[in-house]
């Protein structure tokens, strides 16, 4: 039986990653925790979020979890979401400039959509949310069993600029393509919510559990 602890640090809907993780696994164990300790006894580890950078960051630190999450994502398979992506960079624009855990080299940005608008001649307006295309740009397991060009669920405001492109698992139009998953090693994560899109992110939650990276 594989452990995987789902990340708490008070910040998003983690009860519906968990039960969307027990769904794609249902004979694995899996739990919500903002302990230290239940981290480290965990095989992998899903790191959740939403809300702002500043909050996430605080959160993380009110927890006690910042070195918890760096040791993860050193020794662990480590699925990022959401805001679980965001942070793993260098700086964010949101909160002017606010430092992440620079686990990935580059900053996260908002989105310019002055102007832009959609296949239907409507405005594109921020937050990016609903369903859209995710264009693969990387070949990897995660993907297994999920066509390219398959639709997952956004809501965000803000996007990761990777300073490498080879970190970049693949690509989103809004209205320009811009990285809505990245991978490197042990660590995959998402901009989209797996947990809110239907099979094709329960596939994902399942792939991510088998993955032996």
């Amino acid at each position: 039986m594989t452990r995987i602890a789902v990340i708490d640090y008070g910040m998003g809907n983690l009860r519906s990653v968990a039960k969307a993780l027990h769904h794609a696994s249902p004979e694995d164990e899996v739990y919500v925790t903002s302990k230290p300790q239940d981290v480290a006894r965990a095989d992998r580890v899903v790191f959740p979020g939403q809300g702002a950078m500043a909050g996430c960051m605080a959160g993380l630190d009110e927890f006690g979890l910042r070195d918890t999450v760096l040791e993860a994502a050193r020794n662990k398979p480590f699925l990022g979401v959401c805001m679980g992506l965001q942070m793993l960079f260098d700086n964010s624009e949101e909160g002017g400039n606010l430092p992440g855990l620079g686990i990935f080299p580059g900053k996260v940005a908002r989105f310019d959509v002055k102007g832009a608008t959609d296949g239907l001649d409507r405005p594109l307006k921020i937050p990016h949310m609903g369903w859209n295309e995710v264009n693969y740009a990387q070949d990897h397991p995660l993907w297994r069993g999920i066509p390219d060009q398959s639709r997952f669920y956004f809501v965000h405001s803000y996007f990761a600029q990777p300073k490498n492109v080879s970190d970049t698992a693949a690509t989103t139009d809004f209205p320009d393509a811009f990285t809505s998953a990245i991978a490197k090693d042990n660590i995959f994560a998402t901009q989209f919510h797996p947990e809110k899109s239907s099979n094709a992110g329960l596939t994902l939650y399942r792939n991510f559990i088998q993955w032996n990276p």
